[in-house]
């Protein structure tokens, strides 16, 4: 790859997770504090990420892969966002704040798809080359958060209303105008797919692999990947906001060593498959799910902030454990045919029903213990998620069966 080419592509993928890092980590803060949001209504929002992965399929099957070059959908979907971003920061209410935030994330995360699908038709060894360009993204959203605590400091003082977090979302805005108007300039990449080959709608959601859960272990996995979502859904509608309010500065920075973390354990997975196999490294993801809520559970902001800290820090194993080994695993099983089309049921079963299902079951947890006062709330809260993680690592380590037969 040209080394034009390669800074052309690192850019693109820094502005593409730094637009998402500057509003998404700070988004429950923001809804508590800013717009007064009840539990229910901060699930709304927050599910808007889950509608957008179930419509972002359509997106790329029907227009990307047909009919228009991806850099340039990725640069209209980013104008349209910086747009709708900018309509958020403006937004005084969460029932002018929830249209806005649905058209962003319904145009948002077929982006994600976008900026990979640009990036592997430059790289003749995507396996070598395309994680030197990933990582920026990752860069991107710690960055974010530095800014946002370090420079800016819009996260407020504990215990004070961040009024100020309003301005992730002008932040975000000028970003993406930015990668709009940059995409533009970014390598032609057309369609590829015979335009008049007819896809359906299955083949679009990845339902063309439904096959795949005739395999036992497949199913398990499948079923699997939906319910840990259910925890994974707590994390990012309550993190920041319990963060905050245990007196802990700068949490948008502090919540970035989980990205920090996850670049580090992304380079041990090669070491554990070869070492523990698949089954005891997914494992290792799920029991880490359940011992980062029991460490939110029990910790504090003052002697026992160390615990929160290594919560956080767990996200590396959290993610790249369960997630990034599953996407490997599903690769490997789908065979030739069904690749993409397996990577897509699981993107559709994971960001889309099942991160759907746990937003909003995180929002009715959060307005019950609100309307039925217990003596330590956040504690509540965490233990849920906790145990969740704990019976799908028990269910998965009694029915999942280990072989390394491939479903053809």
């Amino acid at each position: 790859m040209k080394s034009g080419t390669r800074i052309q592509l690192s850019f693109m993928m820094f502005l593409e997770f730094f637009i998402w890092g500057s509003w998404f980590v700070t988004l429950g803060t923001f809804l508590g504090a800013n717009l007064h949001a009840d539990g229910k209504e901060t699930a709304s929002v927050f599910s808007t990420q889950s509608y957008g992965a179930i419509v972002a399929p359509f997106i790329i099957g029907l227009i990307a892969d047909k009919y228009f070059n991806a850099e340039k959908i990725l640069g209209v979907l980013h104008l349209i966002g910086a747009g709708l971003m900018f309509l958020m920061f403006r937004a005084d209410n969460i029932s002018t704040f929830f249209p806005y935030v649905f058209g962003y994330m319904v145009g948002y995360m077929p982006t994600l798809a976008l900026v990979n699908s640009v990036s592997f038709r430059q790289m003749t060894n995507p396996e070598k080359e395309f994680s030197s360009i990933r990582i920026w993204g990752t860069i991107g959203w710690i960055v974010a958060g530095l800014l946002i605590s370090y420079v800016f400091h819009w996260d407020g003082k504990p215990g004070i209303e961040a009024g100020q977090l309003k301005n992730t979302f002008a932040m975000g805005s000028a970003a993406s105008l930015i990668l709009g108007l940059f995409s533009f300039t970014l390598p032609k990449t057309p369609p590829i797919k015979n335009k008049n080959e007819k896809d359906s709608i299955g083949s679009l959601l990845g339902l063309d692999a439904i096959k795949l859960l005739k395999n036992w272990n497949f199913l398990v996995f499948f079923i699997s990947s939906i319910l840990i979502c259910i925890p994974l859904a707590f994390y990012y509608q309550n993190a920041h906001r319990f963060i905050e309010q245990t007196g802990i500065e700068n949490v948008t920075a502090k919540m970035a060593i989980g990205q920090v973390s996850e670049t580090l354990f992304l380079l041990l997975i090669p070491v554990f498959f070869s070492k523990f196999g698949f089954k005891k490294t997914i494992l290792v993801g799920m029991l880490a799910w359940a011992v980062r809520y029991a460490l939110f559970a029990y910790g504090n902001g003052t002697d026992l902030s160390f615990m929160l800290l290594i919560g956080i820090a767990l996200h590396g194993i959290c993610y790249d454990f369960f997630f990034v080994s599953g996407q490997i695993y599903t690769d490997a099983q789908a065979g030739e045919k069904y690749k993409s089309a397996a990577q897509g049921l699981i993107t559709l079963a994971t960001y889309g029903f099942g991160m759907l299902i746990g937003f909003w079951v995180a929002g009715f947890i959060t307005d019950y213990y609100t309307t039925h006062p217990v003596e330590n709330f956040w504690r509540q809260i965490w233990l849920i998620p906790a145990g969740i993680a704990l019976v799908v690592f028990l269910l998965f380590l009694a029915l999942f069966r280990d072989g390394k037969k491939q479903v053809a």
